[in-house]
């Protein structure tokens, strides 16, 4: 399966639906760490955490955050920042105040009741056999495998579906923390070599390897200076091509602008100083992603404006003389087109040209005047999420009511079947190739851990692969689909997932999630902490907020820019409806989100604080005016917008979370999270929200932060630390909504 070009926006954007960790922070200089969120160390004493809880917020003697004078001007109104300090990370007063508020919220978490009880039962929703999807390559099967209590999966190989794999790679010998993680892995065409990215602490940059299969021994050939794993196999297994940024400043790794890359090509047993550079950047306002064709002979490269997401793409030659010249094939980025496959000379597009729900193109390499494009499958009332090409067929993906519904095309175009598949639910990875008749696939549910599963895609025979025994009854679980109303009138689609048994009686604890942004989709997926929540008795309710991908690019274009504010009505108004239903009430309701997700909390913290009886704002993006100075922030500005722009600074003014907290406000009770090795959303933001809500909150919620070492944006975190995430999360939620 090639990596495409929303393949990449989605690694680049999207909330990854992992849990974070616990940790241990360094302090300043001569001073020890400060313990996070863990069952160990020194609790309070007797009586000072109900003492802690029940007095006024001058009890909770949060850490001194001070003020500068830092100021800016943005077309004539001046805007004040005065925890700009925070923004440096290794900084001894940045590292002294992170020391600090770790010591009071680990003291806090410590005392919450009910942890041991929620551990164990998190310890065993997790004990799970996890397998990925298989890769297979002349017949071998490459996957990752986790027995449930490892920190990392490992990635194994084996002969068949059906046959006992043999160890490749074991992460968890590379680090002793268990941080070091597998970001991604492809085998070569002949299944004979594998490369795989290793990534450390959580950070989007990866080093590749190379392994050779049968022996496994490790070749000298290395990767560096990739992020979000784009690489490719040649034909023959020859060498890779990739994408590769520009080497960041020493000790500026994890916060300096990454804007432009490179395509390259980098041929085995040749040093990487000597790669073949296929597309040089030139234009800090495109990035370029390299996906080889089923022959590995050609490389289609998609240079993607950072500005729109559109992209213009280009082919070029893997082989002889002739290797790195090839021909534009689309040009003017008037739209996105996201290579699917080819048959011969004739390449497949997924597009949203002229279709907001996606339709597929067809586009002769030596004939590609616009006017000989060919529709191979239009669009339709669904909006197109993925197409992959398998066994002389095309497997599309489409979101029918925000979950999956499977359809296989023949290769002219003609529809063959929609799948069957039981309940509401997500496929993902689906992974095959031209020449092979089996797809396989992911099938996900709220109450259904990650089973892989075969399908013939000629014949639709299919068959669970690789199922997981559940320490729970699936059955026990109800998923409903509701449609309220937002603030405008515009209809929106909710799912409610709670045990059968639970008695609506308008105070059910209920944790409101949600994303509204970049054109992320959130369909059912599986969470042991949702599973635990709903065990004792709560509701999960997830929205499809505008600016998701649920309904077809027009419902994202409507929760972009200018139009951001829907997204927060959206969420609001869901809120309402959950109590006006007799759901919930504002002591039950509970907000979470990550990334984006953490915009939307916080957003809609600022903006309706009596709406919520607790917050959970996770690696979110806080402040909305210099966002785009840090890492790949700048390529939000397609979703955002920018301060630059004066209408676009007045629209993000009005809603940035840092900018709209308001002195005196009695705030819900808020753990804001974050990873110090963040380098996507970079921990500044929640540094300096929480730094301003702690000023300016009222009343006895807390306000705290919880501030990870060696962890990232999501991914890559040890189970251990997803357990302990996990746990404190849940004894926040606990403390916060009266359910102690």
């Amino acid at each position: 399966m090639r990596t495409s070009t929303r393949g990449f926006r989605l690694l680049e954007l999207a909330l990854l639906f992992s849990c974070s960790a616990a940790c241990m922070v360094p302090g300043p200089a001569g001073t020890p760490p400060a313990e996070t969120g863990s069952p160990q160390g020194q609790a309070p004493a007797k009586g000072a955490f109900e003492e802690l809880v029940s007095s006024g917020a001058g009890a909770w003697d949060y850490p001194v955050s001070p003020k500068g004078a830092v100021s800016d001007d943005y077309h004539g109104t001046q805007v004040a920042d005065p925890y700009r300090w925070l923004e440096d990370p290794s900084s001894a007063q940045t590292r002294a105040w992170i020391a600090s508020q770790n010591a009071l919220t680990g003291s806090f978490l410590r005392g919450l009741p009910g942890q041991d009880s929620l551990r164990d039962r998190l310890t065993e929703l997790l004990s799970v056999e996890r397998y990925s999807v298989p890769i297979v390559r002349s017949g071998r099967h490459f996957y990752s495998y986790n027995s449930g209590s490892q920190e990392q999966s490992q990635v194994f190989v084996s002969e068949g579906p059906a046959e006992q794999g043999r160890l490749l790679i074991d992460p968890n010998a590379l680090s002793e923390d268990g941080t070091v993680a597998i970001a991604r892995f492809t085998p070569s065409p002949d299944g004979k070599l594998l490369a795989y990215a290793t990534s450390d602490g959580g950070s989007d940059w990866s080093t590749w390897h190379f392994m050779e299969v049968d022996s496994g021994e490790l070749l000298p050939d290395q990767v560096t200076r990739n992020k979000f794993a784009a690489l490719d196999w040649i034909a023959e297994g020859e060498g890779v091509v990739y994408a590769r940024f520009d080497a960041p400043t020493k000790g500026a790794e994890l916060h300096e602008r990454n804007s432009t890359n490179d395509v390259c090509l980098h041929i085995l047993g040749t040093p990487e100083s000597e790669d073949l550079v296929l597309v040089e950047a030139k234009d800090d306002g495109v990035w370029h992603w390299p996906a080889v064709t089923e022959s590995g002979k050609s490389v289609v490269i998609s240079h993607q404006n950072t500005a729109t997401s559109h992209n213009e793409v280009e082919v070029l030659s893997l082989v002889g003389s002739s290797r790195g010249r090839g021909v534009r094939l689309i040009s003017g980025f008037d739209a996105i087109y996201d290579f699917v496959g080819n048959d011969g000379q004739e390449l497949w597009f997924h597009t949203d040209l002229d279709a907001p729900n996606g339709r597929i193109v067809a586009i002769d390499l030596f004939e590609s005047d616009r006017e000989r494009w060919r529709e191979l499958i239009p669009e339709q009332d669904v909006a197109l999420e993925s197409a992959t090409a398998i066994g002389g067929h095309l497997v599309l993906s489409y979101l029918n009511k925000a979950h999956t519904e499977l359809r296989v095309h023949r290769a002219d175009g003609s529809s063959l079947r929609t799948q069957g598949l039981p309940g509401i639910a997500t496929v993902n990875g689906v992974q095959g190739t031209w020449e092979d008749q089996t797809a396989y696939f992911s099938y996900t549910s709220y109450s259904t851990p990650p089973e892989v599963w075969s399908m013939n895609v000629t014949t639709g025979e299919s068959s669970v692969v690789q199922r997981p025994e559940m320490n729970f009854e699936r059955d026990d679980f109800l998923t409903e689909q509701v449609t309220y109303a937002s603030k405008d009138g515009t209809p929106v689609s909710m799912f409610l997932v709670r045990k059968h048994d639970t008695q609506i009686d308008g105070q059910l604890p209920t944790l409101l999630y949600g994303y509204g942004g970049f054109n992320v989709s959130l369909t059912p997926y599986f969470d042991p902490k949702y599973i635990l929540w709903m065990e004792r008795g709560g509701l999960l309710a997830v929205p499809n907020l505008r600016g998701g991908g649920e309904y077809g690019e027009a419902w994202h274009q409507a929760g972009t820019k200018l139009n951001k504010q829907n997204v927060f009505d959206d969420f609001i108004a869901a809120a309402e409806w959950l109590m006006d239903e007799g759901y919930s009430s504002p002591e039950r309701l509970a907000i979470s989100g990550g990334s984006n997700g953490g915009l939307l909390v916080g957003a809609c913290l600022s903006q309706r604080p009596d709406l919520f009886a607790a917050a959970l704002p996770d690696v979110g993006v806080m402040d909305m005016l210099r966002y785009q100075n840090f890492t790949i922030g700048w390529a939000w500005a397609r979703d955002y917008g920018t301060s630059a722009d004066p209408e676009e600074f007045n629209a993000l003014y009005a809603y940035s979370p840092l900018h709209n907290l308001r002195d005196g406000e009695r705030y819900p009770a808020t753990l804001v999270m974050t990873g110090d090795h963040d380098d996507r959303v970079v921990p500044a933001h929640s540094y300096k929200f929480a730094a301003r809500l702690q000023e300016a909150t009222a009343g006895n919620a807390p306000a705290l932060i919880r501030i990870e070492t060696r962890a990232g944006h999501g991914a890559g975190r040890s189970t251990a630390m997803r357990i302990d995430k996990a746990v404190a999360e849940l004894a926040f939620l606990q403390f916060a909504l009266g359910l102690n």
